[in-house]
């Protein structure tokens, strides 16, 4: 799992994007998981460690609600993080569902190699 931690969406929409430009010519994509969290977040720390397992195959970003460029995020998910999005998509909230996790990854790698 590649970690980087975002302060804002539009860079890490930036990120993204490179990061699909760079990858296009091996033909390897990774999924975006996005991570919103804050400090202290101790369901987040615990959820990290139960995505180590799958740590080759997205990269991790964290979004901290609580900066003041992020206050979209933390009016939406103030009460709920840990709270995740896959390719910027809603995916889970309050603990990872690794089997909703699995599926939709799987569905992802399909997807990007055309299977």
């Amino acid at each position: 799992m590649l970690w980087f931690q975002g302060n804002s969406m539009p860079l890490a929409r930036s990120a993204f994007g490179l990061f699909l430009r760079n990858c296009s010519a091996s033909k390897t994509t990774l999924s975006v998981l996005t991570l919103f969290t804050k400090d202290p977040c101790p369901l987040c720390d615990e959820a990290k460690e139960v995505l180590k397992p799958y740590k080759n195959r997205f990269i991790l970003q964290e979004v901290n609600i609580t900066l003041p460029e992020n206050s979209v995020w933390y009016e939406r998910y103030k009460f709920d993080i840990p709270v995740f999005h896959l390719n910027g998509q809603f995916l889970m909230m309050h603990r990872v569902n690794t089997s909703k996790l699995e599926k939709q990854l799987l569905k992802l790698e399909q997807q990007s190699t055309g299977g």
